[in-house]
């Protein structure tokens, strides 16, 4: 009995010394944090780092605000909190000072700022200064400077769950998973002429919002009344107002690169090797952006309209017979695309097919498939396909089949394949036996790759 204690007390400080491993491995927090200065975004060096201008541009921002009215999402009740920080007036002034391009003056509270003028010519009439019998009241303050241009916008709209997705397994009590979720937060900015009310130029910027969880639990009878349960996991949410910043810094990163080219904005003639670099990269970009898509994911793939296919299948027959033996198999094809999507396939292939000791049979066979790929835009696409074919062995037998698989782009010309295939037999002899009413069918499932022609050439013509 002492034992049993004894081993109970082991296994339970085993597994308090696993969870406090674990705390620290996932960094879980076991004392207030201090107070740091704030994160810094990719895009703040970036400002930091511009070439300096010719002269700096007086800049005034009245209000650069949350457009959107979103609330914050809740599951239980209502949550009256904003889904954007209203602070983002000070976050555009901020990059506009990080960029050292601009100097921002104070217009979002001017209110203010006229008040403590007036509260200081108040104060400096009632001290006199007598010089040789005569009064002198020094009352005069420098005039305030007026900017040369506006910035005005705002967050204009802030997405939710724009993706959302996961993938988990559990298997005899055991299991884990993982989710994730992508907000979008959406910034326009405008340069407005304050000396003829002319928007000079409009700046659009979007980010993304990566909410991610992890879990993984274990829950087994270990006796009829005795139970053991352990579940870990964490989750990891990216800062609105991080992800605001950065886009706000973005777009303004992107402003000043779009003035100086047009020539609203001058730089120093010093730094114009410097600049050129920027905006190549930036026009790279901005190709690169032709083909985005919603969540961050570009459609920046060609195929060609011809391509040539070799794989190598498992084939299986499901006939009369009983214990059915699977066999390596192949085929060889050609595909004509007729647009992005669709594709007829021509195929010759060798298979056999077999019931252990009972009959075993070599087919050769033609296959003529009309193909649906999904996404022919992106690296990794789903297909599915139909078709009618015919397999030899001493007569024709005639086949339909379907099927459908995975095709992975691995560079401009060679597809990687994983594909399953099932074949419906118009008769019931392939394994030379009548049996019920159900007819002959096979089963394939294979590897392969895909090569595309003249990949190259029409790269080359597109661009």
């Amino acid at each position: 009995m002492k034992t049993l204690l004894t081993i109970k007390i082991l296994l339970l400080l085993f597994l308090l010394g696993v969870m406090n491993s674990c705390g620290t491995m996932m960094n879980l927090p076991a004392e207030g944090d201090k107070s740091t200065l704030g994160e810094m975004t990719p895009y703040t060096k970036q400002l930091k780092e511009l070439p300096a201008p010719e002269e700096k541009i007086v800049i005034g921002v009245y209000k650069f605000k949350d457009q959107t009215g979103q609330y914050k999402m809740a599951e239980n009740g209502s949550n009256w909190s904003t889904a954007i920080p209203q602070g983002t007036t000070s976050i555009l002034l901020k990059a506009l000072e990080d960029s050292k391009w601009f100097r921002p003056i104070e217009r979002e509270n001017i209110g203010n700022l006229l008040n403590e003028r007036q509260i200081i010519r108040s104060t400096r009439k009632e001290y006199e200064v007598a010089t040789d019998g005569k009064t002198i009241i020094s009352d005069q303050l420098p005039p305030l400077l007026y900017a040369g241009i506006l910035l005005e916008g705002g967050i204009v709209s802030y997405d939710s769950n724009v993706m959302t997705g996961g993938i988990g397994a559990r298997y005899f009590g055991v299991g884990g998973g993982t989710q994730y979720r992508q907000d979008r937060v959406t910034v326009y900015l405008r340069v407005v002429s304050s000396m003829t009310g002319e928007i000079l130029k409009t700046i659009y910027t979007s980010k993304n919002i990566l909410s991610t969880t992890v879990n993984g639990s274990f829950f087994r009878y270990i006796d009829t009344d005795r139970i053991l349960e352990a579940e870990m996991g964490f989750t990891q949410n990216e800062p609105v107002s991080l992800a605001v910043t950065q886009a706000i810094e973005k777009a303004v990163y992107t402003l000043i690169l779009e003035s100086v080219e047009d020539g609203t904005f001058r730089i120093e003639k010093v730094h114009e090797k410097e600049l050129k670099d920027l905006l190549q990269k930036y026009h790279a970009e901005k190709e690169q952006n032709t083909n985005q898509l919603v969540g961050n994911k570009f459609s920046d793939k060609e195929r060609t309209r011809a391509s040539i296919l070799v794989m190598a299948n498992g084939d299986y027959i499901k006939g009369d017979y009983t214990d059915a033996k699977m066999n390596i198999g192949g085929k060889a094809g050609f595909k004509y695309f007729f647009n992005d999507h669709v594709n007829a396939e021509v195929s010759v292939g060798y298979e056999k097919l077999e019931n252990t000791g009972i009959v075993k049979h070599n087919f050769m066979y033609t296959d003529l498939n009309l193909e649906y790929l999904l996404l022919p835009k992106f690296s990794f696409s789903p297909y599915a396909y139909a078709g009618l074919g015919s397999m030899y062995h001493g007569k024709n037998f005639f086949k339909y089949q379907f099927g459908g698989g995975l095709e992975y782009l691995l560079g401009n010309n060679l597809a990687f394949r994983l594909n399953a295939q099932y074949d419906m037999g118009f008769d019931d002899t392939w394994d030379d036996f009548v049996n019920g009413k159900r007819k002959d069918q096979a089963f394939h499932i294979g590897i392969g790759i895909n090569y595309y022609f003249d990949q190259a050439k029409k790269l080359n013509k597109k661009k």
